[in-house]
């Protein structure tokens, strides 16, 4: 078994580094990772400068790119043996409905998919590293359990873990996206040349945090599971949209 670890936290983070300690044992593991942090990178790659990479004195190796980047250059170039699963995380902070859309963890693990692996995505829902050890520990076991695992082909897992000791957690749930509140302003500031710039605001509440959302499985302290796929067709749309295109205003066309 061969795994590629990678993340958005950027090489040196505590997730990453307690992900791999989890692993290690269990798999040949490679960790491939940012040099520095590139949380928010969502799937963008490097198109304007040739990417580097450096093997630092722990084994991990750093590229200076984001996590698409990073897994995408690991696959076809850097690995010997190409791995058998892609695993992103441990990242400190949830990524919770629309957070998916902009998360480079989950962005690592859906480039692994595009590249034919199964992949994880893991989330930590807190910043602080008390607890990070109850997800190490379900990081471990989905892992582990992944051989009998037949998703279907372009699913990604996404998997949130509660921030509470092991022994609090209820379980895990099978979760839907939930959605978040508009986020607030961006923070306008100047800096000691007058110069003006902004800092985006942080991510809006939960909206949709309904029973069968990820939200709500996390607020209820359960493990939160979302598949996701790299098709984002909406098929139900497609009735009103040949509606709109056969009306007045496209006669004649």
């Amino acid at each position: 078994m061969h795994i590629l670890i990678s993340n958005d936290d950027g090489v040196t983070a505590p997730g990453l580094a307690a992900l791999y300690t989890a692993l290690q044992d269990y798999a040949e593991c490679v960790v491939v990772a940012p040099h520095q942090d590139k949380s928010g990178a969502s799937s963008s790659m490097t198109l304007n400068r040739p990417l580097r990479s450096q093997v630092l004195a722990n084994g991990f190796i750093s590229v200076n790119g984001t996590p698409v980047d990073c897994v995408y250059l690991a696959i076809n170039s850097l690995l010997n043996q190409e791995p058998d699963l892609v695993v992103s995380g441990i990242n400190l902070g949830a990524n919770l409905g629309d957070d998916v859309l902009y998360s480079g963890t989950v962005a690592a693990a859906l480039e692994g998919c595009i590249l034919g692996r199964t992949s994880f995505a893991f989330s930590f829902a807190s910043r602080q590293l008390e607890n990070l050890s109850t997800a190490t520990y379900f990081a471990r076991k989905l892992v582990v359990a992944y051989g009998s695992l037949d998703l279907p082909q372009h699913t990604v897992l996404n998997v949130n873990i509660p921030n509470m000791p092991l022994n609090y957690i209820r379980g895990i749930q099978l979760t839907r996206l939930g959605h978040r509140s508009r986020a607030l302003a961006p923070l306008k500031v100047v800096d000691q040349y007058g110069k003006e710039g902004y800092w985006i605001a942080t991510a809006g509440d939960a909206k949709d945090c309904s029973p069968g959302t990820d939200f709500y499985a996390i607020m209820q302290g359960y493990v939160s599971i979302t598949p996701l796929q790299l098709d984002r067709t909406f098929s139900d749309a497609f009735s009103c949209l040949e509606s709109w295109l056969k009306g007045a205003a496209f006669n004649g066309m």
